[in-house]
């Protein structure tokens, strides 16, 4: 079957509805559910069902987008105040540890070709290039794994684990694109080879901090009518954050990650519903990234690099990672080995090496399509060793923090319907404090309830004695069918003090 404009909805339909029942069933069974998407695409591919797709330049096109919108959106939901303490080792892993990630596997894969697989023979710069695409974490992988595990870690763990993932990935993006320009051009000069990675991330980090900010002062000013607007509009500049960022020679994928992060800690209209948007979007993401990766593999052409392949996971799992991680994190005296052991475990491999694996495809370098299979074959790897015993190595290094309170954030969006409760905002006018200008004075009916005051730009719980002020906004629950937000409360309406 080929994909065209006729079939494209059926099979994208069944494709979603078949990876959402499969990671259900496999999240009971601790199988990483971004592994189950890609299992279900190579399924439906041509080995499988026989759905025909082989267009790297339409995977790499759909997984720019979806890594724009998961790094967005991982961005915006990290608090800096739980990242500053790990601000350090986060940056140096992400920069210097991609690097030395990228020099050692780089090395060993050179030597695993040249005397135990000669039959690959991949030249020095094709086995950096290799191991340039596989030298980041996966952002997608790690944020959903450590999310819906819903694991409490010591020693900031996860705060630290998931700002690696979401800003090493830039990093990984440059390397590869500069050893496919030196395999291209021939050779390049260690001093252009460091203004590039230079340029690129400066421009994507100051591109990012700046396009952050002009999106947030635009959506802060705009006064749309439509709330539904709002994610809308911060979708649209969060796609131009990463074209235009790409346009003037910057990392795109950096840029994202730190508007993100701009966004995310400081105040916006629709906030909360903002944020579930784009949760929502960057599953959906994922799910069609690693659908369309799947798709894209044929799974016959993975057995003959399965030797090699494993030979590979070996080495990026067992020395390259916790090599590099040791090494990065040595001046960090005040964290256990223990920490540091967990943090080499949870390197996991998932899209973006994928993704960045049909560079080579696109550019036509000789040996892209043996990359891409063992680049394929090493994420598969990666997520059943790796991604299913995220658990388990926290608990055998003793890392779970079970002291912590095993809360969940309520959400009034998911009352039933049954329930008759409503929310809503009501500005405290002159005629409501004829009667006094206590909380206790109010004549609101019984069967209301005011949980917050916002005064200015704070809020508090109020009490009964708490005072009120003329432009107070006041959050009232109700349990009536009246609409609190037509009907606002009359001050000769007799009712008991408000307490």
């Amino acid at each position: 079957m080929v994909l065209d404009a006729g079939n494209i909805l059926l099979v994208g339909a069944v494709l979603l509805f078949v990876s959402i029942v499969a990671g259900k069933a496999g999240y009971k069974f601790g199988v990483p559910m971004l592994l189950l998407f890609l299992g279900v695409g190579m399924a439906f591919g041509s080995d499988g069902v026989g759905i025909q797709f082989n267009s790297p330049t339409i995977a790499q096109f759909i997984g720019m987008i979806a890594l724009s919108v998961i790094l967005f959106s991982g961005g915006m939901d990290t608090k800096f105040k739980e990242i500053r303490p790990v601000l350090g080792q986060g940056i140096i892993l992400a920069t210097l540890g991609v690097m030395l990630t990228t020099a050692i596997t780089g090395g060993a894969i050179y030597l695993i070709t040249d005397y135990l697989f000669p039959s690959f023979s991949l030249t020095l710069y094709e086995s950096l290039l290799l191991a340039a695409v596989m030298s980041s974490t996966d952002s997608a992988s790690v944020f959903s794994i450590l999310r819906s595990k819903g694991l409490k870690l010591k020693e900031n763990m996860r705060p630290l684990l998931e700002f690696e993932s979401g800003s090493n990935d830039p990093m990984a993006n440059i390397l590869t694109i500069l050893f496919i320009q030196i395999i291209q051009v021939g050779e390049m000069s260690f001093g252009e080879s460091v203004s590039i990675l230079l340029l690129q991330i400066s421009i994507g980090a100051v591109a990012g901090y700046v396009l952050g900010r002009v999106s947030l002062l635009l959506i802060n000013r705009l006064n749309i009518d439509n709330r539904s607007f709002y994610p809308v509009l911060l979708l649209a500049c969060v796609f131009f954050i990463f074209s235009f960022t790409n346009l003037i020679q910057g990392n795109g994928y950096l840029a994202v990650y730190i508007a993100g992060l701009v966004v995310g800690n400081n105040k916006m209209p629709h906030h909360r519903s903002t944020a579930t948007f784009f949760d929502v979007i960057a599953w959906l993401s994922q799910l069609v990234m690693f659908l369309t990766l799947g798709l894209l593999v044929n799974p016959k052409e993975l057995i003959p690099v399965m030797a090699i392949g494993l030979l590979i996971s070996v080495v990026m799992i067992f020395l390259a990672r916790p090599a590099t991680v040791f090494l990065c994190l040595l001046p960090f005296r005040k964290m256990s080995t223990r920490a540091k052991s967990y943090v080499s475990w949870v390197g996991l491999r998932g899209a973006v090496p994928i993704i960045f694996a049909t560079y080579p495809l696109t550019a036509g370098i000789e040996n892209a399509s043996l990359i891409f299979n063992i680049v394929f074959f090493i994420t598969i790897v990666s997520l059943v060793v790796q991604g299913t015993t995220v658990n388990f190595m926290a608990k055998k290094l003793k890392l779970t923090d079970d002291t912590a309170p095993k809360s969940r954030k309520f959400n009034f969006e998911e009352l039933p319907a049954e329930i008759k409760s409503t929310l809503s905002e009501i500005d405290v006018t002159a005629d409501m404090l004829v009667k006094g200008d206590r909380l206790m004075d109010l004549p609101l009916p019984e069967d209301e309830l005011v949980v917050t005051v916002k005064r200015d730009d704070t809020f508090f719980i109020p009490n009964g004695r708490s005072k009120l002020y003329l432009n107070d906004k006041l959050m009232i629950i109700s349990h009536s069918k009246k609409n609190p937000d037509t009907e606002v409360p009359d001050s000769n309406t007799p009712s008991e003090p408000a307490s």
